[in-house]
């Protein structure tokens, strides 16, 4: 179980991170990190990590089609929860 809190934790930084590092690439007006790959972390199990740069940072927090993703990405990822701990 320590390994999955850890495997957590250091996605959800990473994801965090990466978010941010996207952000600032914005601002400067410089090549951006592709959605995909911000998709990716999240997928990852990075979902809270992107979620709290989003809005620490204000990212993304305007796109509707980019929020929309991520609420299905993290619901797909309650329903690994749920199904995961009810044994279906």
């Amino acid at each position: 179980m320590f390994k999955i809190y850890c495997y957590l934790f250091i996605i959800n930084f990473l994801s965090f991170i990466v978010f941010w590092i996207d952000k600032y690439l914005a601002k400067k007006k410089k090549n951006r990190i592709p959605e995909n790959t911000l998709f990716l972390f999240s997928l990852l199990g990075g979902s809270l990590g992107s979620i709290l740069s989003m809005i620490i940072f204000h990212h993304k927090t305007k796109k509707t089609s980019f929020k929309l993703k991520m609420f299905f990405i993290i619901l797909i990822q309650i329903l690994i929860i749920y199904c995961y701990f009810n044994q279906f």
